[in-house]
């Protein structure tokens, strides 16, 4: 039919539209917290792009889902300033035969965002999260780049080093020139060293220098002791593998968490599971959203639908909280809300239909008096 055809390459202009702004706002979003991350030694600078493309697919999902409300908002929003749906009321077309040509374009959007949301979005989490352990499990001399300060990552050490030019089998992965500082509870400590090199025993790792000094200072006391060395061997700290069950629930598949029974668990799946159903509820109030009144044409039915966007979604954070604390059964949550707002996006369009009905109905009794 001319009638959905015509709509539906409306609502994919408008869905291209957002997705392209929404996406490049998250993209630069996404680039300037992960460059922190990697300033401060959470990823190796070499996996900047691979982390980058990781944290866009883990928010892809509900980019999708914004950029698909926007984009009803939007297109619905056109025939109401333009006095088009007057007429097709009058021609005996309601609000909701929208919702043929809507959903025939959202469900493959709405299939994909399901997929991140329960599957893709967990594996790149993990995969994050693998990347900045390997990285971590790496020297502190290792994680240092020439010519630059930079803090262990408990902050209780500083590091400064010139690394050799020459890669050669006697001077990979040693490091000279090295400098670190290091605060205590009690003391502080200045050490040089020529040079110096990680080594690992089981999980510990140690720091190997050798042709330095060392400087301690007793921050009570004042006293002072002086040591030279030919060669000195730290703890640096010790390291803990982590498994599959100290990830973040948001880094554990949607399996892995239904399988699990903790209520924290439970409580993050029941948000996976409650973003996938808001992305078909925001679809349907989409098009009772977009109403306008066309004499007064502005953008405020827009700024009303990303209100309720920010209202739901953060109904939808609740639920997770009170799931994992046990205040409510997670079928409970998912149908107290995403029911309800399901019930609303309908009796919310049905409204629109009779109030518009009504109102084509009342302007010619007007006319003819």
């Amino acid at each position: 039919m001319l009638f959905d055809t015509s709509f539906r390459k409306d609502l994919s202009r408008s869905f291209g539209v957002a997705l392209v702004v929404l996406g490049t706002i998250v993209l630069t979003s996404i680039l300037v917290r992960t460059l922190s991350k990697t300033a401060g030694g959470r990823f190796d600078p070499a996996d900047l792009m691979w982390v980058i493309g990781l944290a866009s697919l883990s928010l892809l999902g509900l980019v999708l889902t914004l950029a698909l409300f926007i984009a009803v908002v939007s297109a619905m929003g056109r025939p109401y300033r333009d006095s088009e749906m007057a007429v097709w009321m009058a021609s005996g077309v309601p609000a909701r035969r929208f919702l043929r040509p809507v959903l025939r374009m959202a469900w493959p959007v709405l299939l994909l965002s399901a997929v991140l949301q329960l599957w893709l979005a967990p594996w790149a989490e993990r995969e994050a999260a693998r990347l900045s352990e390997q990285y971590e499990r790496r020297g502190d001399l290792s994680r240092v780049a020439p010519g630059q300060f930079q803090s262990s990552r408990d902050g209780s050490k500083v590091f400064f080093i010139d690394r050799h030019t020459e890669s050669t089998p006697e001077t990979q992965g040693l490091a000279r020139n090295v400098f670190i500082l290091s605060q205590q509870k009690d003391r502080e400590s200045v050490t040089t060293a020529a040079q110096g090199e990680v080594q690992w025993e089981d999980e510990d790792r140690y720091l190997l220098l050798q042709s330095g000094q060392r400087n301690e200072t007793r921050t009570e006391g004042g006293e002072r002791a002086w040591a030279r060395f030919e060669q000195y061997r730290v703890l640096a700290d010790r390291q803990t593998t982590k498994a599959l069950d100290e990830l973040p629930p948001r880094a554990m598949s949607s399996l892995a968490l239904w399988e699990s029974g903790e209520a924290r668990h439970t409580g993050h799946l029941t948000k996976r599971l409650g973003l996938v159903l808001a992305g078909l509820n925001l679809t349907l109030a989409g098009v009772g959203l977009a109403a306008t009144n066309p004499r007064r044409p502005n953008n405020w039915g827009l700024v009303m639908a990303l209100l309720s966007f920010v209202v739901y979604f953060s109904f939808t954070g609740l639920t997770e909280a009170w799931v994992a604390q046990g205040k409510v059964s997670a079928p409970l949550a998912l149908g107290a809300l995403h029911g309800g707002v399901f019930v609303l996006a309908l009796a919310l369009l049905w409204w629109r239909d009779e109030s518009l009905a009504l109102t084509t109905r009342l302007l010619p009794r007007r006319s003819a008096a």
